[in-house]
């Protein structure tokens, strides 16, 4: 045997030997099980979605070029405009209207011309206004139009404008001042010269028209915690509505249950021993009530959930895709998360689902407290969207978006990471049978949901906007409250008001309720509104005459105006509440979307309150309307600081027109009543504080449309469950192996405030 055969034939060894080893390290493994697999894509065109898309920094940027270059007026930058200075506020998309989407989404139409609403605050004129200006086209604007008096029937009094920051600066300058003539009540009550003092706003801001004047609440700062648990009793109530800074004055001062002319009138009254004095020391950082440090070492990880074969679900740019559904996402800087072109197996289910206002509504004994209405889509749902922290927040490997927004300045910023997007198993089965009669058998579907989230951080308060899309076509619209607790400074009678909480602090009772517009279209623009109940009927057994049974029945009925389909807050709602198409299923039924509503909302505001028009979208649990592009929201920014004359007010958007057969919009209104208690302390948590609603198929299909989900599962007895080929679930075994490298923890959120 010469030598090069003997090369071969160990060459032919080496390469047995590598194959068997091969084979025994996969032995076990289903080929292919950690490799990634393309999400399922959808008939829908990725770039229509476009059309809803929020403005990118580029686009706005060349707003604010245009409008500087176009208007012939000065404009400084909203970061250090005074109240006399002409400023532009806020850019936004201009949404198109919905017939010309409509034409370009089903019918082949032109693509909208794509425009930026800009807002502006006109302060150096005769008669300081606000103007809302419509700018396009984009990306290169060449025009701009006036809407306001089109949109509010009127100019908007430059009174209404929300406080910008710059504002919130030159107030806390004024204060800061005002401090300084109480030195010795200030060392003695709070061991503070008033710098390490901070002030909380309240809103409205008086008691009519016009006004503008805000009580601000004095709290012990303490470095890395909250310091809305540390009220030293010193509320300050100050007069801002002059264009000129210099004339801002300070109008009240109220400590510890009784009222001053000036922080002077305070000393004087201190030092003349007239005072009772509660004496508070600067709290410690490690000792602070509310202090959110952790008190143990860390413990084993959590449970982390991943996706073996990666997402499911496909996002590219403003669009979602995931098992059927179709999903455009977006954020409003003002009002919040906004949802357009809800589509599921190619069908609009709904046009458009936005969240539209929240209130937080408070009682106290202290004029901050009693006076607190916050309407936060004046300060900003969407803007105070900051980055969310993965794998807390979010999961560890949801796909985390970045969200854009011009306000109060010339220069766009960016919250990184602000919205997440993730495909939850909630341990929970979407349905399941166990059979032990007749045949044998076990058949269910996991409950795995799309989630689309977002955190508005509105001062105190942290918001989580949940909305979810269910293997069944459900749609489920869910918001948790959780944050710290405003608080007052606790004497007299508080407990009137809330709990105590602390040493001197009172956990305020307050109401939590947030509107949603859902502007439905079941098989079609044309709806109805159908209601179902039950009803017990006394009839005599048709076997046994001498005996009766109480047998249920339906009591069907179709709403027909308006005023019918407006149900008060709290009142009884029909358990069924249905939007019907004129077209039948197979079983001919109407096809239908059911709107299933959870909360336990507070009481509204007595309509006699001269403030309770700006919110009077409060009155109703549920209202439906006739859609109307001049009817595109059911409050307004403005609405906060001028809650008397309202710039909007939903209650006339109910004017019993008729809704059979027609495009119609569900405007929905949930929330709780929120009495803080001790285990408020540091935080809110988010168990028992989340309320929302759903939007189920009533009809719509034949039949469940989870029959056709690929993670069914199903088993007899005479199967071998523990066969992968028998039992999807006898394949998880292998997937434990795909466990993901996750990418390294990076947070930013901290360098865009």
């Amino acid at each position: 045997m010469n030598l090069k055969t003997v090369l071969v034939l160990l060459g032919l060894a080496l390469a047995t030997i590598f194959a068997l080893v091969c084979v025994l390290l996969t032995r076990g493994r289903t080929p292919g099980t950690c490799q990634h697999l393309p999400p399922e894509q959808e008939d829908i065109e990725d770039s229509q979605s476009l059309v809803f898309a929020d403005l990118t920094p580029e686009e706005m940027s060349q707003v604010v070029r245009y409008l500087r270059g176009n208007l012939g007026v000065q404009l400084v930058d909203a970061s250090r405009a005074k109240p006399s200075d002409n400023c532009i506020a806020s850019v936004d998309l201009q949404v198109p209207a919905k017939a010309e989407v409509l034409r370009f989404l089903d019918a082949g139409g032109a693509r909208p011309p794509r425009e930026a609403l800009a807002v502006l605050y006109f302060g150096k004129q005769a008669e300081p206004n606000i103007s809302e200006l419509v700018v396009g086209p984009l990306p290169t604007p060449v025009y701009h139009r006036d809407v306001t008096v089109q949109k509010y029937g009127g100019k908007l009094p430059y009174h209404r404008r929300p406080v910008t920051g710059k504002e919130y600066t030159d107030i806390n300058a004024l204060i800061q001042t005002e401090l300084k003539k109480a030195p010795r009540f200030l060392a003695e009550c709070c061991e503070s010269d008033g710098t390490n003092l901070v002030t909380l706003t309240t809103a409205p801001r008086g008691f009519k028209s016009g006004d503008r004047t805000t009580w601000f609440v004095l709290f012990h700062n303490v470095a890395g915690t909250g310091y809305y648990l540390s009220p030293v009793g010193l509320e300050v109530l100050v007069d801002h509505g002059d264009l000129q800074v210099s004339h801002w004055q300070l109008l009240r001062v109220f400590y510890n249950g009784r009222y001053f002319a000036s922080t002077g009138d305070l000393e004087q009254v201190f030092v003349a021993g007239g005072l009772q004095l509660v004496r508070l020391k600067q709290p410690r950082a490690d000792a602070v009530l509310g202090s959110m440090r952790p008190r143990r070492t860390p413990g084993s990880p959590s449970p982390l959930q991943f996706e073996p074969q990666g997402p499911r679900y496909s996002v590219r740019d403003n669009h979602v895709t995931f098992q059927g559904w179709s999903i455009t996402f977006g954020m409003n800087p003002n009002s919040g998360p906004r949802l357009f072109d809800i589509r599921y197996r190619g069908e609009r289910i709904v046009y458009e689902l936005s969240l539209q206002e929240a209130l937080a509504l408070y009682g106290s004994n202290c004029p901050g407290g009693m006076s607190t209405r916050y309407l936060d889509g004046s300060f900003g749902i969407g803007r105070f969207a900051y980055e969310l922290v993965r794998g807390l927040d979010c999961p560890y490997t949801a796909t985390y978006v970045d969200r854009h927004y011009l306000a109060e300045a010339d220069t766009p910023k960016t919250n990184q990471n602000s919205l997440c997007i993730f495909e939850h198993d909630s341990a929970l089965p979407l349905r399941r049978h166990f059979s032990d009669s007749q045949s044998l058998y076990y058949g269910g579907l996991r409950k795995n949901t799309l989630v689309i989230r977002t955190i508005s951080t509105l001062i105190n308060y942290d918001y989580i906007w949940d909305f979810m899309f269910h293997g069944s076509g459900a749609v489920e619209v869910r918001v948790h409250a959780t944050g710290y607790i405003s608080s007052s400074f606790f004497y007299g009678q508080g407990t009137d008001f809330g709990n105590r909480v602390g040493p001197h602090t009172l956990g305020t009772m307050h109401l939590h309720h947030m509107h949603y517009k859902v502007d439905l279209d079941v098989d079609g623009q044309l709806n109805s509104l159908k209601s179902e109940d039950m009803e017990y009927e006394f009839v005599k057994d048709p076997w046994s005459a001498q005996n009766t049974t109480e047998r249920p029945y339906l009591r069907r009925k179709m709403l027909e105006k308006e005023d019918e389909a407006a149900f008060p807050l709290n009142a009884p709602l029909p358990r069924y509440l249905s939007f019907v198409s004129p077209n039948p299923n197979k079983w001919d039924h109407p096809r239908s979307y059911r709107i299933q509503v959870i909360s336990f909302a507070g009481k509204h505001l007595p309509t006699s309150s001269s403030m309770e028009r700006s919110i009077s979208w409060g009155r109703y649990q549920l209202a439906v309307t006739r859609r109307k592009e001049e009817e595109p929201t059911s409050s307004s920014i403005y609405n906060q600081n001028d809650p008397w004359t309202p710039t909007v007010t939903f209650a006339d958007f109910i004017n019993n027109e008729t809704i059979t057969n027609q495009d119609l919009v569900a405007w929905i209104t949930v929330g709780f009543l929120h009495v803080p208690h001790a285990e408020d302390v540091p935080n809110t948590v988010t168990v028992g504080n989340g309320v929302g609603f759903f939007l189920r198929p009533y009809n719509y299909f034949n039949e469940d449309p989870s029959v056709d989900s690929s993670d069914s599962v199903y088993f007899s007895s005479e199967q071998d469950s523990g066969a992968c080929g028998d039992n999807p679930l006898a394949c998880l075994s292998s997937a434990t192996s795909c466990a993901p490298h996750l990418p390294p923890f990076h947070f930013g959120g901290f360098l865009n405030l």
